[in-house]
């Protein structure tokens, strides 16, 4: 029987956060600040000129003015309880339960605006285009500088014969990212709207554009939830899988699990036919993904 100084030795710590979750956590505020202050401007702004445009602009912004505080909070939970035994891979995915969430609140949105939209083409309303365009106008630039502050945390994606595969993704990052571009592109095509409204007298553009905003939000929102629910699901890493696989060459594979515990750590559990856990541990030492290894020799 090993000894306490050993056991303690063997222990190790199961925190899986990305490398770069404390900066982002600091990006992700200063992008809540940001959207709250113009959030506001744009809803007052939006009912004092009668846009629906700039209407479903403010309030989108809203919705992610709340969902963005979410994924602020959840880099702030992640990290207070990264160490905590409760969790037996730790808190790596509790930014992907954050970015599901936002991806519900997207298409919840998108459902509206849509809606909406659809009714204020049957039932126009007056609206004052030029007022209107000068703070949709405003609003646009908070969202470039909102996507210029998160940009630097936003990881690309890799594809693979038409697959994406988020290696080192951080997912409440993206889904940051992701509500800061949806709120940059209503407010695009709510200058257009407005614009064409008021010198071509083109007044149903501004419910048009709603109505087209809304179908690429919801496309951006199945999108984000579909990758997310795969990390919450436990999806198989397919990419690291395939590494392993290759990596331990003849040795005959009786089970194999490999699964995502953070935005670059991979959890797995490798059962073979005989063979030492030790060698397999050694032949699997180039998977840098792997930061959790289970290895049974049966």
């Amino acid at each position: 029987m090993a000894s306490l100084p050993e056991i303690d030795a063997l222990a190790h710590e199961h925190v899986f956060l990305g490398a770069a979750h404390d900066e982002n956590a600091r990006r992700t505020l200063w992008v809540v600040a940001l959207t709250a202050v113009m959030m506001v401007g744009e809803i007052v702004a939006g009912y004092w000129t009668g846009s629906m445009a700039l209407l479903a602009d403010g309030f989108h912004m809203a919705t992610h003015a709340g969902a963005l505080a979410v994924a602020a909070a959840a880099y702030a939970y992640a990290r207070k309880h990264a160490r905590s035994a409760a969790y037996s891979f730790g808190t790596g995915k509790v930014g992907d339960l954050a970015g599901f969430a936002s991806a519900m609140v997207l298409g919840l949105i998108a459902l509206g605006i849509g809606v909406e939209s659809v009714l204020r083409l049957f039932e126009p309303i007056t609206v004052a285009f030029g007022e209107a365009a000068i703070v949709a106008v405003l609003g646009l630039v908070v969202n470039i500088a909102s996507a210029f502050l998160l940009s630097g945390g936003h990881d690309h994606h890799d594809h693979d014969h038409g697959h994406h595969h988020h290696h080192g993704q951080d997912n409440n990052m993206r889904s940051a990212y992701v509500h800061v571009l949806a709120d940059a592109l209503t407010s695009v095509l709510a200058i257009a709207a407005l614009l064409a409204g008021r010198y071509l007298g083109w007044a149903w553009m501004d419910p048009a554009m709603g109505i087209v905003g809304g179908v690429v939000i919801a496309r951006w929102s199945w999108t984000l939830m579909r990758d997310t629910a795969a990390v919450l699901l436990d999806r198989t890493d397919h990419h690291v899988a395939e590494e392993v696989r290759t990596l331990l060459g003849d040795v005959r594979i009786l089970d194999l699990h490999v699964w995502r515990v953070g935005p670059e750590a991979r959890a797995a559990i490798v059962s073979v036919a005989g063979g030492d856990a030790e060698a397999i541990r050694v032949r699997l030492a180039p998977v840098h993904e792997l930061a959790h290894l289970t290895v049974e020799c049966r």
